[in-house]
Protein backbone atom coordinates (compact mmCIF):
# COMPACT_ATOMS: atom_id res chain seq x y z
CA UNK A 1 0.00 0.00 0.00
CA UNK A 2 1.41 3.23 -0.92
CA UNK A 3 2.45 5.58 1.95
CA UNK A 4 -0.47 9.01 2.08
CA UNK A 5 1.35 12.35 1.28
CA UNK A 6 -0.77 14.99 1.66
CA UNK A 7 -3.84 15.66 3.24
CA UNK A 8 -5.83 15.74 0.00
CA UNK A 9 -4.87 12.10 -0.84
CA UNK A 10 -6.06 11.15 2.86
CA UNK A 11 -9.43 12.61 2.04
CA UNK A 12 -9.42 10.82 -1.47
CA UNK A 13 -10.15 7.71 0.41
CA UNK A 14 -12.65 8.45 1.97
CA UNK A 15 -16.09 7.56 -0.10
CA UNK A 16 -17.93 10.70 0.71
CA UNK A 17 -16.10 13.73 -0.56
CA UNK A 18 -17.46 17.14 -1.32
CA UNK A 19 -15.33 19.71 -3.45
CA UNK A 20 -14.73 23.45 -3.73
CA UNK A 21 -14.35 24.18 -7.24
CA UNK A 22 -12.42 26.98 -8.00
CA UNK A 23 -11.52 27.67 -11.81
CA UNK A 24 -8.78 29.12 -13.00
CA UNK A 25 -5.27 29.85 -15.15
CA UNK A 26 -2.11 27.68 -13.65
CA UNK A 27 1.13 29.33 -14.60
CA UNK A 28 4.18 29.06 -12.55
CA UNK A 29 5.42 32.59 -10.98
CA UNK A 30 9.65 32.95 -9.99
CA UNK A 31 9.38 29.45 -10.08
CA UNK A 32 6.62 28.22 -7.90
CA UNK A 33 3.33 26.77 -9.29
CA UNK A 34 0.24 29.52 -9.18
CA UNK A 35 -3.23 29.82 -9.42
CA UNK A 36 -4.73 33.26 -10.86
CA UNK A 37 -8.53 33.58 -10.34
CA UNK A 38 -11.31 35.91 -9.19
CA UNK A 39 -13.61 34.45 -6.68
CA UNK A 40 -16.68 36.19 -4.96
CA UNK A 41 -16.38 36.90 -0.92
CA UNK A 42 -18.60 34.56 -0.32
CA UNK A 43 -16.10 31.39 -1.40
CA UNK A 44 -13.28 33.16 0.13
CA UNK A 45 -15.26 32.79 3.51
CA UNK A 46 -14.93 29.09 3.10
CA UNK A 47 -11.52 28.49 2.00
CA UNK A 48 -9.61 30.52 3.81
CA UNK A 49 -7.27 30.86 7.16
CA UNK A 50 -5.18 33.02 9.07
CA UNK A 51 -1.85 31.25 10.12
CA UNK A 52 -0.63 33.89 13.25
CA UNK A 53 2.92 32.44 12.32
CA UNK A 54 2.98 33.99 9.41
CA UNK A 55 0.60 36.62 9.71
CA UNK A 56 0.79 39.83 12.28
CA UNK A 57 -1.92 40.72 14.23
CA UNK A 58 -4.86 42.70 13.10
CA UNK A 59 -4.52 46.48 13.47
CA UNK A 60 -8.13 47.47 14.81
CA UNK A 61 -7.50 51.10 13.25
CA UNK A 62 -6.34 49.43 9.91
CA UNK A 63 -9.89 47.47 10.31
CA UNK A 64 -11.96 50.10 10.74
CA UNK A 65 -10.71 52.43 7.89
CA UNK A 66 -10.91 49.37 5.40
CA UNK A 67 -14.51 48.78 6.85
CA UNK A 68 -15.91 52.63 5.97
CA UNK A 69 -14.30 52.19 2.80
CA UNK A 70 -15.80 48.95 2.30
CA UNK A 71 -19.11 50.96 3.19
CA UNK A 72 -18.76 53.28 0.39
CA UNK A 73 -19.88 50.55 -1.68
CA UNK A 74 -22.62 48.84 0.27
CA UNK A 75 -24.16 52.27 0.97
CA UNK A 76 -23.30 54.06 -1.64
CA UNK A 77 -22.68 51.87 -5.03
CA UNK A 78 -19.10 54.27 -4.72
CA UNK A 79 -16.40 52.02 -6.81
CA UNK A 80 -13.81 50.58 -4.43
CA UNK A 81 -10.99 49.35 -5.50
CA UNK A 82 -8.68 46.63 -3.77
CA UNK A 83 -5.34 44.92 -4.80
CA UNK A 84 -5.17 40.95 -5.26
CA UNK A 85 -4.75 38.52 -2.55
CA UNK A 86 -2.05 36.20 -2.02
CA UNK A 87 -3.31 32.51 -0.65
CA UNK A 88 -1.03 29.67 -0.09
CA UNK A 89 -2.62 25.80 -0.18
CA UNK A 90 0.45 24.37 0.80
CA UNK A 91 -0.29 21.41 -1.23
CA UNK A 92 -3.54 20.75 -0.61
CA UNK A 93 -6.20 20.65 -3.34
CA UNK A 94 -5.93 19.12 -6.77
CA UNK A 95 -5.48 21.18 -10.30
CA UNK A 96 -7.85 19.35 -12.86
CA UNK A 97 -5.42 20.52 -16.03
CA UNK A 98 -8.41 19.56 -18.74
CA UNK A 99 -10.81 21.71 -16.98
CA UNK A 100 -8.90 24.37 -16.01
CA UNK A 101 -10.63 23.68 -12.23
CA UNK A 102 -8.76 23.73 -8.64
CA UNK A 103 -10.58 21.51 -6.40
CA UNK A 104 -10.38 21.39 -2.65
CA UNK A 105 -11.79 18.68 0.11
CA UNK A 106 -14.28 21.00 2.09
CA UNK A 107 -11.97 20.74 5.00
CA UNK A 108 -8.72 22.03 3.19
CA UNK A 109 -8.28 25.78 3.52
CA UNK A 110 -5.71 27.82 2.11
CA UNK A 111 -3.78 30.05 3.94
CA UNK A 112 -3.73 34.30 3.84
CA UNK A 113 -0.09 35.45 2.56
CA UNK A 114 -1.12 39.13 1.72
CA UNK A 115 -4.74 40.58 2.48
CA UNK A 116 -5.49 39.57 5.89
CA UNK A 117 -6.83 42.95 6.78
CA UNK A 118 -9.31 43.11 3.83
CA UNK A 119 -10.42 39.40 4.26
CA UNK A 120 -11.39 40.80 8.12
CA UNK A 121 -12.86 43.51 6.81
CA UNK A 122 -15.11 42.07 4.40
CA UNK A 123 -16.14 38.91 7.43
CA UNK A 124 -16.75 41.89 9.61
CA UNK A 125 -19.08 43.80 7.52
CA UNK A 126 -20.90 40.23 6.85
CA UNK A 127 -20.98 39.54 10.77
CA UNK A 128 -22.20 42.90 11.59
CA UNK A 129 -24.89 42.27 8.78
CA UNK A 130 -26.12 39.58 9.58
CA UNK A 131 -26.23 40.20 13.32
CA UNK A 132 -28.48 43.21 12.32
CA UNK A 133 -31.01 41.06 10.08
CA UNK A 134 -31.63 38.65 12.72
CA UNK A 135 -32.45 41.95 14.58
CA UNK A 136 -34.44 43.12 12.20
CA UNK A 137 -36.36 39.75 11.86
CA UNK A 138 -37.34 39.42 15.62
CA UNK A 139 -38.56 42.99 15.27
CA UNK A 140 -40.42 42.36 11.86
CA UNK A 141 -38.98 45.56 10.15
CA UNK A 142 -39.21 43.73 6.91
CA UNK A 143 -38.42 47.00 4.86
CA UNK A 144 -34.99 47.42 6.97
CA UNK A 145 -34.59 43.36 6.30
CA UNK A 146 -34.61 43.92 2.41
CA UNK A 147 -32.52 46.38 3.02
CA UNK A 148 -30.05 44.32 4.79
CA UNK A 149 -30.93 41.47 2.26
CA UNK A 150 -29.56 43.50 -0.36
CA UNK A 151 -26.29 44.82 1.39
CA UNK A 152 -25.22 41.54 2.03
CA UNK A 153 -25.66 40.33 -1.40
CA UNK A 154 -23.42 43.16 -2.88
CA UNK A 155 -20.52 42.14 0.12
CA UNK A 156 -20.47 38.28 -1.05
CA UNK A 157 -20.44 38.31 -4.71
CA UNK A 158 -18.15 40.85 -4.50
CA UNK A 159 -15.14 39.67 -6.33
CA UNK A 160 -11.41 39.53 -5.52
CA UNK A 161 -8.91 39.12 -7.83
CA UNK A 162 -6.69 36.17 -5.99
CA UNK A 163 -3.71 34.48 -6.73
CA UNK A 164 -3.02 30.92 -5.02
CA UNK A 165 0.68 29.52 -4.68
CA UNK A 166 -0.04 25.81 -4.66
CA UNK A 167 3.18 24.23 -2.83
CA UNK A 168 4.91 26.80 -0.77
CA UNK A 169 5.45 25.97 2.63
CA UNK A 170 4.98 28.23 5.65
CA UNK A 171 8.53 29.19 5.78
CA UNK A 172 8.30 30.10 1.87
CA UNK A 173 4.77 32.41 3.16
CA UNK A 174 6.60 34.13 5.87
CA UNK A 175 9.78 35.46 3.53
CA UNK A 176 6.91 36.03 0.73
CA UNK A 177 5.07 38.36 3.35
CA UNK A 178 8.32 39.94 4.42
CA UNK A 179 9.09 40.66 0.89
CA UNK A 180 5.54 42.23 -0.28
CA UNK A 181 5.04 44.19 3.13
CA UNK A 182 8.43 45.50 3.49
CA UNK A 183 9.99 46.30 0.15
CA UNK A 184 7.12 48.54 -1.88
CA UNK A 185 7.14 52.70 -0.51
CA UNK A 186 3.75 53.99 -0.21
CA UNK A 187 2.82 57.07 -2.62
CA UNK A 188 4.05 60.41 -1.05
CA UNK A 189 2.15 62.81 0.65
CA UNK A 190 1.20 65.40 -2.52
CA UNK A 191 0.51 62.11 -4.55
CA UNK A 192 -1.46 60.68 -1.64
CA UNK A 193 -4.07 63.78 -1.73
CA UNK A 194 -3.94 64.36 -5.24
CA UNK A 195 -5.59 61.26 -6.13
CA UNK A 196 -7.94 60.98 -3.22
CA UNK A 197 -11.14 62.70 -5.20
CA UNK A 198 -13.87 61.40 -3.00
CA UNK A 199 -13.60 63.62 0.36
CA UNK A 200 -15.39 66.72 -0.29
CA UNK A 201 -12.28 69.39 0.29
CA UNK A 202 -10.27 67.27 -2.22
CA UNK A 203 -12.77 67.27 -4.81
CA UNK A 204 -13.22 71.23 -4.30
CA UNK A 205 -9.41 71.81 -4.63
CA UNK A 206 -9.08 70.12 -7.91
CA UNK A 207 -12.02 71.95 -9.37
CA UNK A 208 -10.18 75.06 -7.71
CA UNK A 209 -6.88 74.16 -9.14
CA UNK A 210 -8.20 73.39 -13.00
CA UNK A 211 -10.94 76.19 -13.27
CA UNK A 212 -10.10 79.14 -10.81
CA UNK A 213 -7.96 81.58 -12.64
CA UNK A 214 -6.49 82.87 -9.21
CA UNK A 215 -5.04 79.59 -9.08
CA UNK A 216 -2.90 80.01 -12.56
CA UNK A 217 -0.96 83.19 -10.57
CA UNK A 218 -0.56 81.19 -7.90
CA UNK A 219 0.42 78.26 -9.50
CA UNK A 220 -0.21 74.62 -7.70
CA UNK A 221 2.07 71.80 -8.04
CA UNK A 222 -0.68 68.75 -8.99
CA UNK A 223 1.85 66.49 -9.94
CA UNK A 224 4.63 65.97 -7.96
CA UNK A 225 4.76 62.88 -6.00
CA UNK A 226 6.55 64.78 -2.79
CA UNK A 227 6.04 68.09 -1.43
CA UNK A 228 6.44 70.62 -4.69
CA UNK A 229 8.68 70.97 -7.68
CA UNK A 230 10.54 74.46 -7.79
CA UNK A 231 8.31 76.31 -9.83
CA UNK A 232 5.64 76.30 -7.76
CA UNK A 233 4.06 78.18 -5.30
CA UNK A 234 1.49 75.69 -3.67
CA UNK A 235 1.55 71.89 -3.67
CA UNK A 236 -1.96 70.25 -3.92
CA UNK A 237 -2.05 69.30 -0.38
CA UNK A 238 -1.78 72.97 1.11
CA UNK A 239 -4.11 73.88 -1.10
CA UNK A 240 -6.78 71.31 0.82
CA UNK A 241 -5.37 72.52 4.60
CA UNK A 242 -6.28 76.09 3.57
CA UNK A 243 -10.13 75.01 2.37
CA UNK A 244 -9.76 73.13 5.53
CA UNK A 245 -8.71 76.10 7.40
CA UNK A 246 -11.13 78.67 5.13
CA UNK A 247 -14.33 76.80 5.98
CA UNK A 248 -13.57 75.54 9.31
CA UNK A 249 -11.11 77.01 11.15
CA UNK A 250 -9.43 73.87 11.71
CA UNK A 251 -5.62 71.89 10.41
CA UNK A 252 -6.85 69.43 7.63
CA UNK A 253 -6.49 66.27 10.36
CA UNK A 254 -8.90 67.52 12.32
CA UNK A 255 -11.59 68.44 9.85
CA UNK A 256 -14.91 67.40 10.02
CA UNK A 257 -16.79 68.20 6.87
CA UNK A 258 -13.98 66.38 4.66
CA UNK A 259 -16.39 63.82 3.91
CA UNK A 260 -17.42 61.72 1.11
CA UNK A 261 -21.09 62.56 0.80
CA UNK A 262 -22.08 65.98 -0.26
CA UNK A 263 -23.98 67.71 -3.26
CA UNK A 264 -22.70 68.58 -6.36
CA UNK A 265 -24.18 72.04 -5.21
CA UNK A 266 -21.69 72.25 -1.63
CA UNK A 267 -18.77 72.04 -4.17
CA UNK A 268 -20.08 74.96 -6.07
CA UNK A 269 -21.00 77.39 -3.25
CA UNK A 270 -17.46 76.47 -1.80
CA UNK A 271 -15.65 77.20 -5.03
CA UNK A 272 -17.25 80.30 -5.15
CA UNK A 273 -16.20 81.66 -1.98
CA UNK A 274 -12.62 79.78 -2.21
CA UNK A 275 -12.48 81.89 -5.82
CA UNK A 276 -12.99 85.29 -3.82
CA UNK A 277 -11.14 84.17 -1.28
CA UNK A 278 -8.00 83.59 -3.42
CA UNK A 279 -8.69 86.72 -5.53
CA UNK A 280 -8.80 88.84 -2.84
CA UNK A 281 -5.45 87.27 -1.60
CA UNK A 282 -3.59 88.37 -4.59
CA UNK A 283 -5.27 91.92 -4.57
CA UNK A 284 -4.09 92.69 -1.44
CA UNK A 285 -0.83 90.91 -0.78
CA UNK A 286 2.38 91.31 -2.80
CA UNK A 287 2.93 89.08 -6.08
CA UNK A 288 3.30 85.22 -5.29
CA UNK A 289 6.45 84.54 -5.72
CA UNK A 290 8.99 82.19 -3.72
CA UNK A 291 10.85 84.43 -1.02
CA UNK A 292 7.13 86.51 0.27
CA UNK A 293 6.48 85.83 3.70
CA UNK A 294 3.26 86.41 3.27
CA UNK A 295 2.59 82.93 0.78
CA UNK A 296 4.57 80.81 2.86
CA UNK A 297 2.95 77.18 4.43
CA UNK A 298 2.52 78.26 7.48
CA UNK A 299 1.14 81.56 7.03
CA UNK A 300 -1.39 80.71 4.26
CA UNK A 301 -2.84 78.30 6.89
CA UNK A 302 -2.90 80.71 9.66
CA UNK A 303 -4.81 83.22 7.42
CA UNK A 304 -7.31 81.10 6.75
CA UNK A 305 -8.07 79.75 9.81
CA UNK A 306 -8.23 83.47 11.06
CA UNK A 307 -10.66 84.77 8.24
CA UNK A 308 -12.80 81.74 9.17
CA UNK A 309 -13.51 82.90 12.71
CA UNK A 310 -13.90 86.66 11.47
CA UNK A 311 -16.24 85.85 8.97
CA UNK A 312 -18.65 83.29 11.30
CA UNK A 313 -19.17 85.26 13.90
CA UNK A 314 -22.79 85.79 12.92
CA UNK A 315 -23.22 82.23 12.89
CA UNK A 316 -22.61 81.49 8.86
CA UNK A 317 -20.13 81.80 6.44
CA UNK A 318 -20.56 85.83 6.03
CA UNK A 319 -18.63 87.01 2.60
CA UNK A 320 -19.23 90.45 2.86
CA UNK A 321 -17.27 90.03 7.00
CA UNK A 322 -14.37 88.03 4.53
CA UNK A 323 -14.29 91.29 2.67
CA UNK A 324 -14.01 93.63 5.67
CA UNK A 325 -11.46 91.38 7.42
CA UNK A 326 -9.27 90.91 4.22
CA UNK A 327 -8.23 94.29 4.12
CA UNK A 328 -6.40 94.49 7.20
CA UNK A 329 -3.81 92.47 4.71
CA UNK A 330 -1.74 95.32 3.06
CA UNK A 331 -0.61 96.36 6.79
CA UNK A 332 0.64 93.16 8.50
CA UNK A 333 4.03 93.12 8.73
CA UNK A 334 5.14 89.77 7.61
CA UNK A 335 8.98 89.64 8.86
CA UNK A 336 7.55 90.50 12.34
CA UNK A 337 5.65 87.44 12.65
CA UNK A 338 8.70 85.28 13.61
CA UNK A 339 11.56 86.19 15.91
CA UNK A 340 15.52 85.21 15.24
CA UNK A 341 15.38 81.24 13.55
CA UNK A 342 11.43 80.55 14.91
CA UNK A 343 10.29 79.79 11.64
CA UNK A 344 12.80 76.69 10.76
CA UNK A 345 13.41 75.82 14.75
CA UNK A 346 9.46 75.62 16.05
CA UNK A 347 7.85 72.66 15.24
CA UNK A 348 4.97 73.39 12.01
CA UNK A 349 1.98 73.05 14.29
CA UNK A 350 3.64 75.54 16.65
CA UNK A 351 4.53 78.16 13.82
CA UNK A 352 1.13 77.90 11.79
CA UNK A 353 -0.29 78.72 15.77
CA UNK A 354 2.31 81.61 16.41
CA UNK A 355 1.53 82.96 12.98
CA UNK A 356 -2.74 82.82 13.56
CA UNK A 357 -2.23 84.87 17.06
CA UNK A 358 -0.30 87.25 16.01
CA UNK A 359 -2.38 88.20 12.89
CA UNK A 360 -5.41 87.79 15.62
CA UNK A 361 -4.02 90.53 17.44
CA UNK A 362 -2.76 92.68 15.15
CA UNK A 363 -6.26 93.07 13.47
CA UNK A 364 -7.77 93.37 17.20
CA UNK A 365 -5.62 95.91 17.78
CA UNK A 366 -5.86 98.20 14.42
CA UNK A 367 -8.26 97.12 12.10
CA UNK A 368 -10.14 100.34 13.76
CA UNK A 369 -8.19 102.56 12.48
CA UNK A 370 -6.48 100.72 9.50
CA UNK A 371 -9.83 100.04 7.64
CA UNK A 372 -11.43 103.53 7.35
CA UNK A 373 -14.91 104.12 5.78
CA UNK A 374 -13.13 105.08 2.70
CA UNK A 375 -11.25 102.24 1.75
CA UNK A 376 -14.32 100.01 3.43
CA UNK A 377 -16.55 101.93 0.83
CA UNK A 378 -14.08 100.77 -1.81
Amino acid sequence: MDPISSLSELLAEQKASSFIEIPGVASRTFGQATLSTTLPMSKLFSIYEVDLEVQRSIVPQNLSKLMDYIMLFLDHNQGIYFPGLILSARGAGEYDDEQKVYRLQAIEKLYVVDGQHRLAAFRRLMETLQSNMARAKDRREYERMEEITAKLSKLYTFPVSTMIYLDINSRQERQLFSDINKLPRKIGGNLAVLREQRRFYHVLATQLAEQDPAMKQISVDMFTERGKGPEFLFSYHLLVEILAGLFEGRLKSAARNNGYYFEDKEVEEHQKLASFYFDTLLRYLPDPVKGEQCWTENIQIALAMFFHDEVVKTGTFNRYALEYAMKILPHIDWNGIYSGDEKDRLPRRSRIVKAYQYIKDFYQEHHLFLIRDKEDAG
